[in-house]
């Protein structure tokens, strides 16, 4: 089975430098839609992990991040796509918590709860601390370039992913035709 670990902000939907506090926030980038059907056909399990500090600062409640998950799900669905589970860390950065990308919490946490693999699965990231958190468990880590880290940002990156896709229509191409499933 083929599992697609994932951030959100950044790589389904627009990321904001504010947070997305809402779910009229929530704007879903070109092609994304598309692209998650495209892995839901081939039978590949998507999983999205995110850190969502705006919870941990007080900037919205556990309740309007549930509503926009739902919205989320509820849109990919309706586009033909499927999200298998979804993971959020709520804490800010000075926490110190394990779940927080880079850390590894959500990502062992979500393997454990769902029987899905770490190692030979696939991370997809707007940022260092997802191919950080990707590449510590053993994925093959996609970095897109539609969240808000310029592709020069990777040259003093201490930890480089293995795929670089404009956006994640392309990073699907790319885990396609990796797991020959490309139709």
């Amino acid at each position: 089975m083929t599992v697609v670990f994932m951030d959100r902000d950044g790589v389904i939907n627009a990321n904001r430098s504010d947070y997305v506090k809402s779910v009229d926030e929530f704007v879903v980038l070109p092609g994304a839609l598309e692209g998650l059907a495209r892995l839901r056909t081939a039978g590949v399990k998507v999983v999205v992990v995110s850190n969502q500090a705006a919870v941990g600062k007080g900037l919205l409640d556990a309740a309007e991040l549930e509503r926009i998950s739902e919205k989320m799900r509820q849109t990919v669905s309706e586009g033909g796509g499927e999200i298998a589970g979804v993971y959020y860390c709520i804490h800010r950065k000075d926490e110190s918590c394990d779940c927080r990308k880079p850390g590894t919490g959500m990502l062992c946490k979500a393997s454990e709860e769902m029987g899905f693999p770490l190692e030979g699965s696939y991370f997809i990231g707007d940022a260092e601390s997802d191919i950080i958190a990707g590449s510590k468990v053993g994925c093959t880590t996609i970095f897109v370039l539609t969240g808000r880290t310029p592709l020069e940002d990777m040259a003093h990156w201490k930890v480089k992913p293995n795929f670089v896709a404009p956006n994640l229509p392309a990073a699907v191409d790319f885990i396609l035709d990796s797991e020959n499933l490309r139709a």
